[in-house]
């Protein structure tokens, strides 16, 4: 059950075999990392597959320690002394949780105050944190590392804010190219003198110069940090768009300049309460919205992302080898949650097998979405039956999972539901399914059909349980099963393959392998 006995010698063909449990990732399992920020200090804990990590632990304190940095050039008095004080809780708390040490890093509130390095020193005295204060470029570039944990292979520029900072970064292949960092931090642009034409003047500015460093950047623009992540809850509220994941999000240019009018237009406590976003927060996303629009404007990006993953993600990233990196952090999570929590693990890859035939047709980075589907078909049998098929939706299209758009999580969520539910009622998706096309749909429901009938075929991980051929023209559904599984194909297996057979439209052949 612990994923540690599978034998190196098995095929597992283009997905490869899982290194969720390699010695170089076993010692990633458990992982703390603390980020203090210029306005919030957080200690994340990240634990299971270490490609597609979950968070066991996620804490946040809103210090605002940089907020008056740019007056005076010192932390904020009483932003030390919550900094502090959250710093001697997470020590404990890693401690209890019998972590490694923690890796601290801290940025650009504590690089810019005079006693940036005292308030380290006292941290490191008070609790044996060691606190690394890292420069812009070197910031940038873990931010950036966040995004490829997430995106593997993906291609773009990260744009990160912060409270005190906002950096970019150049990624390509899998790799961090050029990066600058900047003081388009909503905190210091809040001290700025000149009201907003003294803003807008200072902002067109620097992305003046940053554009001049980075070069043409018309591919993704990826937004990390929190003020992007309140913005997209806005944009969210405001659409009536129906999936609240931040992560993946995507806007388009004229969806945020619809927005920035929104949120003028409106109450920011008011705001705040209907998109769940905190008060520390609310009041730096108006200034953040600013520098978006002229980072639109200048750059012209095809296409706007939202990652929930940067810099704390990015110190995951830097401690992995690089066989882990390339791995698909979907699958990755996929196979751990099998080994861990079904009751057959190694039998999703034989169930994948089994349907593959179904979708002779479909694209690879379709046939990586139904993988994933057979992986997690049965790591929900714990829940009760009658709820079974809605956990198993929402855990598809509400868990942690990189590597996944909204739409895929829609499909992998539907397919899973009909893994358990040969019918639904469409009414209890709320604008869910709008998500996704008629064809994906249907095209979902067949293999969550395909995969209820598969399990009822179900005795070891590596039994061959016969043999679809689907003849799409001709409508026509062929199974043959062996003398082994044939006993297996009683009547409810035969009522489930019926309703495949039913969602395909096709004709029904069933022969007896000889």
């Amino acid at each position: 059950m612990d994923g540690t006995s599978e034998p190196q010698e098995r095929d597992w063909g283009p997905f490869g075999r899982p290194l969720f449990d390699d010695a170089s990732s076993r010692k990633l399992s458990r992982v703390g990392v603390v980020d203090v920020g210029s306005n919030s200090v957080r200690l994340v804990v990240f634990d299971g597959a270490a490609r597609s990590p979950a968070y066991f632990f996620n804490e946040k304190i809103m210090c605002a320690l940089g907020d008056g940095v740019s007056e005076t050039g010192r932390l904020n008095t009483t932003g030390k002394e919550r900094a502090m004080a959250a710093m001697q809780r997470f020590q404990r708390l890693a401690d209890g949780m019998g972590l490694e040490p923690l890796t601290a890093v801290a940025t650009a509130a504590m690089r810019d105050a005079v006693d940036g390095q005292a308030f380290a020193e006292e941290i490191e005295a008070a609790t044996g944190i060691k606190v690394w204060i890292i420069d812009g470029a070197e910031e940038a570039r873990l931010s950036a590392q966040g995004v490829l944990l997430g995106w593997p292979g993906s291609y773009g520029l990260v744009c990160d804010i912060g409270g005190s900072s906002m950096e970019l970064a150049e990624i390509e292949g899998g790799k961090v190219g050029k990066r600058i960092t900047s003081d388009l931090g909503p905190l210091k642009l809040k001290a700025l003198k000149g009201g907003q034409r003294g803003r807008r003047a200072a902002i067109k500015e620097t992305v003046a110069k940053l554009a001049a460093h980075m070069g043409p950047q018309s591919n993704r623009l990826f937004l990390v940090g929190g003020s992007w992540r309140a913005l997209a809850r806005i944009d969210m509220n405001r659409r009536g768009y129906p999936l609240k994941v931040q992560h993946e999000y995507r806007m388009r240019r004229k969806d945020v300049m619809e927005t920035a009018k929104f949120i003028a237009a409106s109450d920011l406590e008011e705001l705040r309460q209907a998109c769940g976003v905190s008060s520390g927060r609310i009041v730096l996303v108006p200034y953040a919205v600013e520098v978006l629009k002229e980072l639109l404007h200048t750059f012209k990006p095809h296409d706007i992302a939202v990652s929930s993953y940067g810099i704390r993600e990015g110190m995951l990233y830097e401690q992995m080898p690089q066989a882990l990196r390339d791995r698909d952090p979907l699958i990755e999570a996929c196979r751990f949650a099998e080994a861990k929590d079904a009751r057959l693990p190694g039998f999703g890859k034989t169930l994948y097998e089994f349907v593959s035939p179904l979708f002779k047709s479909a694209p690879e980075e379709r046939k990586r979405i139904i993988k994933a589907a057979c992986l997690l078909h049965d790591v929900s049998w714990r829940a009760h039956p009658d709820y079974r098929a809605d956990l198993c939706f929402d855990n598809a299209t509400r868990a942690n999972l990189g590597g996944l758009r909204h739409s895929e999580r829609i499909y992998l969520g539907l397919a899973l539901m009909y893994r358990y539910r040969s019918k639904l009622d469409d009414s209890q998706f709320a604008g869910l399914l709008d998500l996704l096309t008629p064809e994906d749909r249907l095209q979902a429901e067949v293999l969550g059909k395909a995969m209820r009938f598969g399990a009822m075929l179900w005795m070891s991980r590596d039994t061959e349980m016969g043999t679809f051929k689907w003849s799409p023209k001709k409508k026509i559904l062929r199974l043959s099963l062996n003398p082994h599984s044939w006993p297996l194909y009683g009547e409810v297996a035969q009522a489930r393959l019926q309703s495949l057979a039913s969602s395909l439209e096709a004709e029904l052949s069933v022969q007896l392998k000889t």
